[in-house]
């Protein structure tokens, strides 16, 4: 499909511009850094929880969920169900310590609780984790909108990094909120039309949907048995609720949030109500998959389009040529699950309907984009310019700061997106990459908060044993074949969780001499 027609275009357009006016609108309200990082702590709870949901439901859930459940099944879906309990944690200790710092940064505690090293390793985290994540998301966007309209991924990475980067600069956190705020409707609105649609196409409806996707075990959560070398239940219950806790604790995307709330009890709210809200959407995109799963077994036609184009895509070879023929041949449904949606949204979703889709899957990638460009551009100013290069900076020159490190973060993430294509899968290079990033960040922050008597010394004892293991857990299986018998033998969403433990059992254990005298 190499155009849209106009009246989706049309829709398309008004929506960016929407955007865009929002972050005109709130520019005039930034007058300092407090308003464009905090917004002065004056927005309502119920906003701020619809923000934090639309950060959560990205276009690497409205791409890659349903991708997941098409080639497999509903095991990631355990993720949303960790949630809770995280949550349950956040408000019984996360947002009330932030709140009474007063600290619109995630990490400047650590320095205070451990020393300089503790916030320059948080920020490095937290950094690498926001680059990889606005990179899927640009690239999952750019899939989708490639296979709508022809374009080139990477002009369509640009142009659409450029739509994100003008509200987010100009209008700051509070455009950012109040933008996520409709986007996160927009989304759900959408995916609410995709299974209406998709339900519509198959012969049988919803019977037929349940009775296929049983009989080939799409709805399964994954085994129950205590296997953690393959993506067993518990593997993903235990990475989802690590990550989670990593999300509402230490993640600078959700604890600048909590600032902007006007009390404790406004920030606890906005969390519980992402989760209530996070939990049975997120659900509707594993019914997409498998919807369009049972769709495309009664197409197989459409299947070997799929294949012939993933093939096409992985060997950068022309659609006719035999090396894609023969590839073709080999791929399995989760080989081209990321295809599945917008190849669906091409063919079947009606003139006008479409435009709205597209709008729902751009506020999908633009939400947490922008919130992730906001988030790290405060970091930088907080963390590193205000720390290192002028600490007696005016409020103009940290609002300039902020300005440029939100431009910046944007035109990186837009160069990771780049690197990211023809991978295979869409959310497991995330999960793969944000466990690894993720988990020495956690560790630190949870040893100081739980070890009140540990030291600096213990601490960083704690932090390089866990980074070694990060390290060889994410790396070993680049060894050659004779040396197996040193590779990380589990599987790599565990990551974060051995590397958080790891930091903080090593923490309490060791002791100082000073301490054991």
């Amino acid at each position: 499909m190499n155009n849209l027609p106009i009246i989706d275009i049309v829709i398309i357009l008004i929506y960016l511009l929407a955007m865009v006016l929002v972050g005109v609108y709130f520019s005039r309200k930034n007058k300092s850094a407090d308003d464009f990082t905090k917004a002065a702590g004056r927005i309502p709870g119920w906003a701020i929880g619809i923000s934090i949901y639309a950060t959560f439901l990205s276009s690497n859930t409205f791409l890659g969920v349903p991708g997941k459940a098409f080639g497999g099944n509903w095991n990631a879906f355990v993720f949303s169900l960790s949630m809770p309990l995280a949550a349950w944690i956040a408000t019984k200790y996360f947002v009330p310590f932030y709140r009474s710092t007063g600290e619109v940064s995630a990490y400047t505690n650590l320095e205070k609780r451990f020393g300089t090293w503790a916030r320059t390793y948080a920020v490095i985290c937290f950094l690498l984790t926001q680059l990889a994540r606005i990179g899927s998301i640009f690239f999952g966007i750019s899939l989708t909108l490639q296979a709508l309209t022809g374009y080139n991924m990477i002009a369509i990475m640009l142009l659409t990094g450029v739509c994100i980067v003008i509200y987010t600069v100009m209008g700051g956190i509070e455009a950012v909120i109040w933008t996520e705020v409709v986007q996160g409707i927009l989304k759900t609105v959408g995916a609410l039309i995709i299974i209406w649609l998709v339900v519509r196409e198959v012969p049988g409806g919803i019977p037929e949907i349940y009775t296929t996707a049983k009989d080939f075990d799409k709805m399964s959560l994954g085994t129950f048995d205590f296997d953690f070398v393959s993506s067993s239940f518990w593997v993903i219950l235990l990475y989802g609720f690590f990550m989670n806790l990593n999300n509402f604790g230490m993640d600078q995307n959700y604890v600048q949030r909590y600032h902007t709330a006007s009390s404790a009890k406004e920030a606890n709210k906005s969390v519980w109500l992402c989760v209530w809200i996070y939990v049975p959407v997120s659900l509707l995109f594993f019914i997409i998959g498998t919807c369009l799963f049972v769709y495309y077994q009664q197409h197989p036609e459409l299947v070997e389009i799929l294949k012939f184009q993933t093939a096409s895509e992985r060997l950068k070879m022309p659609l006719g040529s035999s090396e894609v023929s023969a590839l073709a041949t080999t791929l399995m449904p989760e080989d081209y699950g990321d295809k599945v949606m917008p190849h669906f949204m091409v063919n079947m979703i009606p003139t006008g309907v479409l435009g709205l889709i597209i709008s729902a899957l751009l506020s999908a990638a633009m939400s947490t984009i922008s919130s992730g460009m906001n988030a790290s551009a405060t970091v930088f100013t907080e963390d590193i310019y205000k720390r290192y290069v002028n600490k007696n900076s005016d409020e103009s020159k940290n609002l300039r700061v902020l300005y440029i490190a939100t431009v910046i973060v944007g035109l990186v993430g837009m160069c990771c997106g780049i690197a990211m294509i023809g991978v295979k899968s869409l959310l497991d290079i995330w999960w793969t990459l944000s466990g690894i990033f993720a988990g020495g960040m956690l560790g630190l922050f949870l040893l100081g908060l739980i070890a009140k008597k540990t030291s600096n010394r213990s601490a960083i004892i704690a932090v390089i044993m866990g980074v070694v293991l990060i390290v060889w857990m994410s790396l070993s299986y680049l060894l050659p074949a004779e040396l197996d018998y040193l590779k990380y033998p589990l599987h790599t969403n565990l990551i974060i969780v051995f590397g958080t433990l790891t930091i903080c059992l090593v923490g309490i254990l060791v002791k100082d001499k000073k301490q054991s005298k």
